[in-house]
């Protein structure tokens, strides 16, 4: 108890110098270890309140990546009787209500049978939960009931803490922007993230979202640039405005204009009504334009003009009309080599990266795939109906290597095929395992190219497949292996034919027309 008092002392401290509790991992895992690192049990979690559910902070005895986590409630009940005892809360080693840390354990997918917890309040409102688990029943029946909630006791003045401090610094940015955000707004919620990379963009939301300033958002495809986009909303005094997501390069060149700035009636042909443009939309809020860098030449002035004046005038109208609107501008391309190469214009770009963001690729953030692994592996458990999913050793140390050229997206659709893989093979039948199973995916499900991995240069693309020559003519061999080729860099892209186009070094158009010709698109 000694050690757990000076550890607590240590953390009461970081957070008297303004130090949030998604600021402290290291702090929230030596608490936890001082709390119950010498009971008997084989596992343990610090968890903390976040809307209908928990998310761990700090584990022992798990894998990191279930951290990444989310236990909601409604779908753990013995996480809600916890929360809805008020004292420590034991449960017999037969009880039928299943456990969240089944299968979780150990290399042999074994089911807890000894599990305790106590959860965390602030009055009535639940702020977390300290749980306890063991393979062998009976192993925790000697731990002392009033000796752990006085511990959980401090625990919870630690959490409140916390989430006070949390909660005043949305206060103050809410009070220098004089705006009163929603009540009712989702709370922000991000992974404690591990790597520098992530650290550094995180730094930078906090500081850039709160202001009105324009954000160039740069990053590879499938590094999850919309929900960064998405963060700099909610953290900013708009938050209760519109979020307005346009894809650039999804629309027509033809109509383009009267998509962002809208049009009146009969301002052209087929023009039959009034039309409120993206920019009009999201008056008060935030205008996120993907993919700008496909936006054509001759509209960037018009665009640019509109960031200048903070006006816009509809096709048709003569009458400019004012617009109050956040830019959020978001681009896998490096738009200072568009600019030298004459497809973006100088001034449009100095006007758009006022305050530039650059979301980090995997491979720079290996630290953090624990985390989004276990995300993903919740996700995949509740769409399959599962007691739980989890990784074996082999299939880890995959995850961990490979290079990831797709990033996250590649990583979830990954996961997403070796979950479902996985719950297919534990039944002979072919039907799947039970609803009721814990399911281990291993090395084999993933599918992952055996290539290692070079930390120190970007990764080489994996080797295509060596297809044998058909026996067909030539023009029938060429053109199942373009549909081929196409197919698996549409596949690396998620289906965005103008990433694609890029990575083949070919023109939009003429991939589009080609992939219709081959049978690839409607």
């Amino acid at each position: 108890m000694t050690v757990f008092l000076h550890t607590l002392r240590d953390l009461l401290a970081d957070l008297s110098v303004g130090r949030g509790s998604d600021a402290l991992p290291e702090r929230w895992a030596r608490l936890l270890a001082a709390l119950v690192g010498g009971y008997p049990a084989d596992a343990s979690t610090l968890m903390v309140a976040h809307d209908d559910g928990l998310q761990p902070v700090a584990v022992l005895g798990l894998d990191d990546e279930v951290r990444g986590r989310h236990f909601n409630l409604a779908a753990h009940p013995r996480l809600a009787a916890i929360a809805a005892h008020p004292g420590v809360c034991r449960f017999p080693h037969d009880s039928t209500l299943p456990d969240p840390f089944d299968g979780l354990l150990d290399d042999s997918l074994s089911h807890v049978h000894d599990c305790m917890g106590v959860a965390l309040r602030d009055g009535d409102r639940l702020l977390g939960m300290l749980t306890l688990d063991a393979l062998t029943p009976g192993c925790l029946a000697a731990i002392d009931d009033d000796e752990l909630l006085a511990a959980a006791g401090l625990l919870a003045t630690c959490l409140r803490l916390a989430q006070q401090l949390s909660d005043t610094r949305s206060r103050l940015n809410q009070a220098l922007d004089q705006h009163s955000p929603d009540p009712n707004a989702p709370r922000n919620n991000t992974p404690d993230w591990q790597s520098p990379a992530m650290r550094r963009l995180e730094e930078s939301l906090a500081l850039v979202a709160p202001t009105d300033m324009s954000v160039l958002l740069h990053g590879e495809t499938g590094v999850g640039k919309e929900r960064i986009a998405r963060r700099v909303h909610m953290l900013s005094s708009r938050c209760t405005g519109p979020l307005v997501r346009v894809n650039c390069a999804a629309l027509p060149e033809s109509l383009i204009e009267s998509e962002l700035f809208g049009h009146r009636r009969g301002a052209f042909s087929g023009a039959v009504r009034d039309h409120r443009g993206h920019f009009a939309m999201a008056h008060e809020g935030t205008l996120m334009l993907d993919e700008i860098g496909e936006l054509p030449l001759a509209m960037q002035p018009k665009l640019l003009r509109v960031l200048q004046e903070g006006e816009i005038q509809p096709l048709g109208s003569e009458t400019p009309q004012h617009v109050n609107v956040r830019l959020v501008a978001v681009t896998n391309r490096d738009l200072r080599q568009e600019v030298a190469a004459g497809r973006f214009r100088e001034d449009l770009y100095h006007r758009l990266s006022v305050f530039p963001l650059q979301a980090p690729p995997l491979r720079e953030r290996r630290e953090d795939v624990p985390l989004l692994v276990g995300g993903f592996l919740e996700d995949n458990r509740i769409r399959l109906g599962l007691a739980n999913l989890r990784l074996d050793a082999a299939a880890e140390h995959a995850l961990l290597t490979w290079s990831w050229p797709g990033n996250i997206r590649e990583l979830e659709h990954t996961l997403g095929r070796a979950a479902l893989r996985a719950f297919g093979e534990q039944s002979p039948s072919g039907q799947g395992a039970r609803r009721d199973a814990v399911v281990r995916i291993a090395e084999h499900h993933l599918e992952l190219p055996t290539t290692p991995v070079d930390d120190t240069m970007p990764p080489e693309p994996p080797a295509p497949k060596a297809y044998p020559a058909p026996p067909a003519p030539l023009r029938e061999a060429v053109e199942a292996f373009q549909r081929r080729h196409i197919a698996h860099a549409l596949e690396a892209h998620d289906g965005n034919w103008a990433a694609t186009a890029r990575t083949l070094q070919t023109d939009s158009g003429n991939l589009h027309r080609l992939g219709k010709r081959l049978g690839l698109k409607p």
